[in-house]
């Protein structure tokens, strides 16, 4: 039996409105994961909670994505916090490759979806690097990177 699949207008015109709500809900999540502010807020709705991100001010801070470090050979940049654990002081840095960051800053969704499908397979796997205890870098450019720091 062969199964014919019919596209209607109506169908076509939903499928691109779902992709470009799923291409902006990744986007606002990935500026949020960098330090949150404006750049988030553009690709959130009201509904959404665009108010909470329409300011780059954060508790304690004058600034966010005030961090860029250079691991396996990548410039990230993004935000970093100090948490004391048991007593000992912990770094933790969660950060965006930079030019796939200045993307997305700049609403270029499309051009961070293509330069990101790119450089698919081409993200370092080691769990470790110099000065990071722990670093992981995801395929969508992020990386979350975790050392201890000294009192």
């Amino acid at each position: 039996m062969k199964l014919l699949c019919r596209h209607t207008p109506r169908t076509s015109a939903s499928f691109a409105w779902f992709n470009i709500v799923l291409a902006r809900t990744e986007a606002a999540t990935l500026t949020a994961f960098t330090g949150g502010g404006k750049p988030t807020a553009q690709y959130l709705t009201k509904k959404q909670g665009r108010r909470h991100f329409q300011h780059d001010v954060h508790a304690n801070t004058a600034r966010l994505r005030d961090a860029e470090h250079h691991i396996h050979g990548i410039d990230f940049l993004g935000t970093d916090h100090i948490y004391r654990l048991n007593g000992t002081r912990v770094e933790a840095f969660s950060g965006l490759e930079k030019s796939l960051y200045t993307h997305l800053h700049h609403g270029r969704v499309n051009e961070y979806r293509g330069e990101v499908h790119g450089l698919r397979g081409q993200w370092p796997d080691r769990s470790s690097s110099g000065k990071w205890n722990a670093v992981s870098i995801r395929a969508d450019g992020t990386v979350m990177a975790i050392r201890l720091q000294e009192e």
